[in-house]
């Protein structure tokens, strides 16, 4: 998406600037912004059918979504995008995990993650949408995935990613690229990761940027 010229590349930029960053707000409305971008050209390829409602006037024929849609995502970064998701798919459930990173040497170098708390409704033959601001490695997706997937199996997964890296995007490739009921849409792939696996240029730590720094 970010090779093709749009508003998308716009609100980007501005989460990438570090003196736009310093407004939370727009910073929290800019990943919703891009994620109502990416569920409307996520909806292009997703299933309809035809039905009937009355108009004031007459009878109307229109395509209405035919697909039972799931929304996910990792607390706490992933909730503004999420919500962008949600206001596009107003009537779909919608799933939480909770996922950290964290460092398992004292150089900060190598990076563990734990996932903590989950909630979703079944999601037998549904599709399932977990939206993510930020592929870095790949093992937060990959293992929000796995644990969503103990509520059932889904007819067709959906990965969104706002920025990824490269090595993220192999990461998710080799762990799922065999399977075609998988899907992964990335806005933008960045080169690297630094040394402590942050991607570059990237635009820094979401959650943080989003709700302020935690301890």
């Amino acid at each position: 998406m970010s090779e093709t010229p749009s508003v998308v590349n716009q609100y980007v930029s501005e989460l990438r600037d570090v003196k736009i960053q310093q407004d939370r707000m727009r910073f929290r409305r800019n990943l919703e912004r891009i994620g109502e971008c990416m569920a409307y050209e996520i909806s292009k390829g997703l299933n309809y059918e035809e039905t009937t409602v009355q108009t004031p006037l007459a009878p109307c024929q229109c395509q209405c979504l035919s697909e039972d849609v799931v929304l996910a995502t990792i607390f706490r970064a992933g909730l503004p995008f999420h919500q962008g998701f949600l206001n596009v798919f107003d009537g779909a459930e919608n799933g939480f995990v909770s996922a950290y990173r964290y460092y398992k040497d004292k150089e900060c170098r190598e990076v563990g993650v734990h996932v903590e708390y989950m909630a979703s409704p079944n999601l037998t033959d549904k599709t399932l949408i977990i939206v993510d601001p930020m592929l870095a490695k790949g093992h937060s997706l990959e293992l929000a995935l796995l644990a969503f997937l103990k509520n059932g199996l889904p007819r067709r997964i959906i990965l969104v990613s706002l920025i990824a890296s490269q090595e993220g995007v192999n990461y998710i490739k080799k762990c799922f690229g065999t399977h075609e009921e998988v899907e992964l849409w990335c806005a933008v792939i960045d080169p690297v990761l630094n040394e402590h696996c942050y991607i570059v240029p990237g635009l820094g730590d979401a959650g943080d940027l989003a709700y302020g720094e935690k301890l």
